[in-house]
């Protein structure tokens, strides 16, 4: 389907959410939305707690998470045996980085399309052992083998302890062949830790075949799941070396064990996961991908022309899945953090609209993201009065 065609809906998906009907919900990839039935099985779990907690937390809990971890394993094409339940991609970005040994010299190597949060992590681990941040500038629209080319060549063997890359990155909903770049640093013996915060439930992924030392996937942003619910999958010669950030009664089991066991902690996302799995699958996972990217590629296109945004300047998607697009907002506006996060507010407040927007490269980004409760009709109504506030909060 072409952009030009907005996709039929799937018939009863809005009805699955509990979203304000007074507000266009177009950031889906931010926090996600948590099916109905997914939040009441939650709710189901919280009351069984709460019906004897000795119970829940002393006889079975272990069990149960480790079940879970093999069906979220199984989806993902992880080996559940060098997998862990985590809260996050940003928790498992400092697991890893303390896990890497660095030392003054060496260096961890970005992308400017890193994630705001796991550099701020991978600078804090840097300045704490004397090491340094480096990062690589990648631009949008370059191909899979100019991508592959610029990050070879800012590899420094000896000195990259650690590569850190997003499959897909939050910022410039931008793709990355992280196959072959993980293969291109493994030619220098430098792991690689893949964000892939984004993947799980819009993209289809075989973790085991990427090659990565470490990927991290969150499941409640597209794959339905409650938010905390993420799996990390390490390379099995890691597997000894992951600690986790805080020491709990499992430590002498090791990984994963030692990474999920975390005395009181609210385990029912975790848990519920498999629900949103199941809910994925019952409205069919192709058809919702086959929706959600159709309707993210209609969404940037009306908001683009309506922006004046030539065609040839919209980027496009680098997998014909991505539910996530962009479109440059006006030279000068959002150029920073603060101003995005002001305009994204503004938008928010005076058009009942909530999208994302970010600064890359001096550029305010605007951010669409497509979900099977989204119409056309709201991105229509949000292209129809987004000009004329920006000509207004211009001035």
């Amino acid at each position: 389907m072409s952009a030009g065609e907005p996709p039929a809906p799937i018939p009863g998906a809005r009805l699955l959410f509990s979203l304000d009907p007074g507000v266009s919900y177009l950031n889906h990839g931010s926090f996600g939305a948590v099916p109905i039935g997914v939040q009441r099985a939650q709710q189901r779990l919280r009351d069984e707690i709460e019906s004897n907690p000795l119970r829940f937390f002393a006889q079975g809990l272990s069990d149960r998470i480790i079940h879970t971890r093999r069906h979220l394993a199984a989806f993902l094409g992880a080996d559940p045996e060098v997998s862990a339940l985590v809260p996050n991609t940003t928790a498992a970005a400092s697991l890893v980085l303390q896990s890497v040994k660095l030392e003054p010299a060496d260096e961890v190597l970005l992308t400017d399309h890193a994630y705001g949060a796991v550099a701020m992590a991978a600078r804090r681990r840097c300045r704490r052992a004397g090491a340094t941040v480096r990062t690589v500038a990648l631009p949008m629209g370059a191909t899979d083998a100019e991508l592959v080319s610029r990050v070879r060549s800012a590899l420094r063997p000896g000195r990259t302890k650690l590569l850190i890359i997003d499959q897909i990155a939050s910022a410039t909903a931008t793709t990355f062949p992280v196959r072959e770049i993980a293969a291109a640093a493994h030619e220098h013996e430098i792991p690689v830790m893949v964000d892939a915060a984004h993947v799980p439930g819009m993209l289809l992924v075989d973790v085991a075949s990427i090659g990565a030392d470490f990927w991290v996937g969150n499941l409640h942003k597209w794959a339905f799941a409650p938010r905390g619910t993420a799996l990390l999958s390490v390379a099995p010669e890691w597997r000894r070396k992951m600690e986790p950030l805080v020491v709990s009664w499992d430590q002498e089991q090791g990984f994963p064990h030692a990474v999920e066991s975390q005395g009181t902690l609210d385990y029912t996302p975790w848990l519920t996961s498999p629900t949103g799995l199941f809910t994925l699958r019952t409205l069919g996972w192709e058809e919702v991908r086959a929706h959600n990217s159709a309707l993210a590629g209609y969404g940037q296109r009306v908001v683009g022309e309506a922006l004046n945004v030539p065609v040839a300047e919209l980027p496009r998607p680098g997998d014909p899945d991505l539910a996530m697009r962009i479109v440059p907002l006006p030279a000068g506006l959002a150029t920073t953090p603060p101003e995005a996060q002001a305009l994204r507010q503004h938008i928010a407040d005076k058009l009942a609209v909530e999208t994302a927007v970010n600064a890359w490269g001096g550029r305010g980004l605007l951010r669409l993201s497509a979900q099977v409760y989204n119409r056309p009709e709201e991105y229509d109504r949000f292209a129809e009065r987004l000009p004329q506030l920006l000509h207004d909060y211009r001035r």
